[in-house]
């Protein structure tokens, strides 16, 4: 069978560009495939003083205010773990529920544009992709958890060790490298086959399996070039960022910390580029998306299509 990857890419396109509601559905499965913080310490008992005038009024205040705010995280220690605990876990659940809802939103979507729908409504798409929320969700948790009680005794290995078993354990670790790989390109034929074919959890995986196992090389053809897709496409969406920061950071550490302006602007430019960056990065969700939807509806329907045309004379 012969596998035409331009036509895909160029409806994908085609696709991604006309229903432009997809492309918040995009933005929705953006939730899960990132995000993370981190915290560090100082001096909570942080005084404005003499070493501090030169500092704007401003941020004399909000050095104080942060100074009250360490101090009291440190009177009610637990109750603020207790707090930040709950909101990640809040914060976890809504994430993976509007991301699994994006994807399945994708699937369907790019199906029925592809089945030939005028217009694609958000409300409804929304709606008809609730069905299948446990199953998908239950998949990706299923597969997660496996991966995850695989990779506890390597790092139990590697603590216990004081980093030793790491290094012993280094081609094992390679190896689930392109494992997980693997996994991630059938777990996308199987939410296909989920959402596209009404199957339970268990039976998309088989079918995914099934798919993948006989059109080996499309698809990783096909993995490869949205692979290389969305690194440039994702480099360049995340440089203006990069042009934000560094100079600002470069242009403050030179000024010796005189003027705050800087960082005023560089925040400024920030905040509005994100909105941006999210709806880039939702436009290219939904191209990947429906390229993996049209591949898996070339593989599974495989139409018999005639080489050169066939005329029928008419009737004398």
């Amino acid at each position: 069978m012969t596998f035409n990857f331009g036509e895909i890419l160029t409806r994908a396109w085609q696709i991604t560009w006309k229903y432009k509601v997809l492309w918040i559905f995009g933005i929705l499965a953006g939730c899960t495939n990132g995000g993370g913080g981190g915290n560090g310490g100082g001096n909570s008992g942080y005084r404005v003083g003499p070493s501090d005038s030169n500092l704007p009024p401003e941020m004399k205040r909000f050095f104080h205010e942060m100074g009250n705010f360490v101090r009291w995280v440190e009177d009610n220690l637990w109750l603020f773990i207790a707090a930040m605990v709950l909101i990640f876990l809040v914060l976890m659940v809504i994430s993976i529920f509007l991301g699994t809802i994006g994807r399945i939103g994708l699937i369907k979507g790019s199906y029925e544009a592809e089945q030939g729908a005028e217009k694609l409504v958000f409300g409804e798409l929304f709606s008809t992709s609730m069905p299948y929320f446990w199953r998908v969700f239950g998949l990706s948790f299923l597969v997660g958890l496996a991966f995850l009680l695989l990779l506890m005794p390597i790092i139990l290995v590697g603590f216990l060790s004081a980093g030793v078993g790491f290094l012993c354990l280094l081609p094992l670790i390679c190896l689930l490298i392109p494992v997980g790989i693997a996994v991630g390109i059938i777990i996308e034929q199987a939410n296909r086959a989920i959402v596209l074919e009404d199957l339970s959890m268990f039976d998309g995986l088989k079918r995914g399996w099934e798919i993948t196992r006989s059109n080996v090389g499309p698809i990783i053809i096909m993995a490869l070039i949205l692979f290389g897709i969305g690194l440039v496409l994702g480099i360049v969406i995340a440089l203006p960022i990069f042009l934000i920061v560094f100079p600002t950071v470069f242009a403050f550490a030179m000024g010796e910390g005189q003027s705050f302006t800087p960082l005023y602007v560089a925040g400024a430019c920030f905040c509005l580029y994100i909105p941006v960056a999210w709806l880039l990065n939702g436009v290219l969700t939904t191209f990947t998306q429906s390229a993996w939807t049209l591949t898996y509806l070339r593989l599974t329907q495989n139409p018999e299509i005639p080489e050169t045309p066939v005329f029928v004379e008419p009737d004398a």
